[in-house]
């Protein structure tokens, strides 16, 4: 049986607990995935079930990132998203597996087309109350469209979250809901790097006073990260370099002190390719 998402602390500490010491049977590859990700099943005694499985061995250089270092990366975005209480990531791990030293993510059951109720591309006539541009564009044929996202509050959550990681590819895919509605995000082995390159589909809210929840969170964080000594710096500190672990912190103090969503800075693409 899978174990379900978290919706609580203790819930976290016992996946993360599988997580950790399981043994993993892999069953197959995502053909999907630009770099290699398995699909297994994780067994801990009487408890068992599905995760993603993402050997350091199986990543693509990048000329923009670190070679080997996307495993890492995965990791630490699931360490700021439960500490800043975004809980948007599914519980994750780095770890040895059969195929050497990775990521294990637990596996989340979601909704079928759950991605195109909260980013989708539509005609501007279709484009519906509760709804928020990003661009415009056409198709082949020549029909002029929009890439919107719905204007939920989970999903300004994770556009402040994909703000902090420094998310270089959120894409609309990227997204999904589980069958109690919650909602989670994938692939973040292309974030935490220490220039900018933020590349997000979720650009709706731009220059919009940050909701309240989300500068709790970010003081909580920064509060964290104020000490090196303090358990989220050295669990980042494990993950990340140093300049990288500095920027998390540089981009939680220019969130506070606009309070506001940011602007894409127009030095770089800021949307994914493809943005679905």
């Amino acid at each position: 049986m899978n174990l379900p998402a978290p919706s609580t602390q203790e819930d976290i500490a016992q996946i993360l607990d599988v997580l950790t010491f399981g043994e993993i049977e892999v069953e197959g590859r995502l053909v999907d995935a630009s770099n290699l990700a398995l699909l297994g099943w994780l067994t801990l005694g009487d408890l068992r079930t599905r995760v993603i499985y993402k050997p350091i061995e199986g990543e693509r250089p990048l000329w923009d990132f670190p070679q080997g270092t996307l495993a890492e990366r995965e990791a630490a975005s699931f360490v700021l998203s439960a500490v800043g209480g975004w809980n948007v990531v599914p519980p994750t791990v780095l770890r040895d597996g059969p195929l050497g030293r990775g990521s294990v993510q637990l596996w989340v059951d979601t909704v079928d087309g759950a991605s195109q109720s909260l980013v989708d591309v539509v005609t501007p006539a279709d484009l519906a109350p509760g709804w928020l541009p990003v661009f415009e564009a056409q198709l082949s044929d020549g029909t002029p469209v929009v890439v919107a996202h719905a204007d939920r509050p989970e999903l300004a959550a994770a556009a402040v979250f994909d703000v902090v990681i420094n998310n270089a590819d959120r894409k609309g895919s990227h997204l999904v809901l589980d069958r109690a509605g919650s909602l989670w995000g994938f692939d973040h082995g292309v974030s935490c790097h220490s220039e900018p390159k933020l590349r997000t589909v979720l650009w709706g809210w731009v220059d919009k006073p940050l909701p309240e929840a989300e500068l709790a969170r970010l003081e909580t964080l920064r509060g964290w990260l104020g000490s090196p000594l303090s358990p989220v710096s050295q669990a980042l500190k494990a993950l990340l370099s140093s300049a990288e672990v500095d920027a998390v912190s540089r981009r939680i103090s220019a969130l506070l002190t606009t309070g506001r969503f940011p602007q894409p800075t127009g030095r770089a693409p800021a949307v994914p390719w493809p943005p679905l």
